[in-house]
């Protein structure tokens, strides 16, 4: 594998609720991905009226922005600071609850219905729970998940998509020698062998 040192390393679910609560969100886009503005006729295919999924959607403004636009948007964050800063920042009320199928996980939806933004590990959803999806937006998902991780959030990201989804990935590129990850560097290779 070409991902050098990367291979083994290993970022806690702790470590991510630590830099949302330090502050230490240099992933967070304040404006939106200019790639998703670039590209949102790749995703969106001329159809409107899309669920779409964000995976680890942290706080992204780009949830409003679909949903302003008559999307559907579900999103996953371990981060339920992260969650409820999303909502605050934008100043959308909402309501949470309990998921019955997922012991400790809350789901908070905007009362208009159209954000419903789960709380718990990524790997805890399935079809049977949040549904399928007609397009995904993984800004910072694939290139945050741990190396030892990947297939399994590859095999998962799948089953959650409908036949005629698009997937918008980003990831970064850089030698993953000189720095240690997150983001790490996924090369376009595995990007293949993981998605077919």
């Amino acid at each position: 594998s070409d991902i050098g040192s990367q291979k083994n390393r290993v970022v806690t679910e702790e470590e991510w609720l630590q830099k949302w609560a330090m502050g230490n969100t240099g992933f967070h886009k304040e404006r939106g991905h200019p790639l998703l503005q670039k590209y949102l006729d790749v995703l969106l295919s001329g159809r409107n009226g899309l669920r779409i999924f964000f995976p680890l959607c942290g706080k992204a403004v780009e949830m409003k922005w679909l949903a302003d636009m008559g999307h559907n948007v579900v999103g996953v964050e371990v981060s339920e600071q992260a969650l409820k800063e999303f909502f605050a920042e934008h100043s959308l009320p909402y309501c949470e609850e309990p998921v019955p199928e997922i012991s400790g996980a809350k789901k908070f939806q905007s009362t208009s219905g159209n954000i419903s933004l789960y709380c718990c590990s990524i790997y805890d959803l399935s079809s049977s729970i949040v549904g399928k999806f007609d397009a995904v937006w993984d800004r910072g998902a694939l290139v945050a998940v741990n190396p030892c991780d990947r297939q399994r959030y590859a095999s998962l990201m799948i089953t959650l998509m409908e036949k005629n989804s698009s997937y918008l990935l980003v990831t970064v590129s850089y030698d993953p020698n000189k720095h240690k990850g997150p983001p790490f560097y996924v090369p376009e290779s595995e990007i293949k062998s993981l998605f077919g």
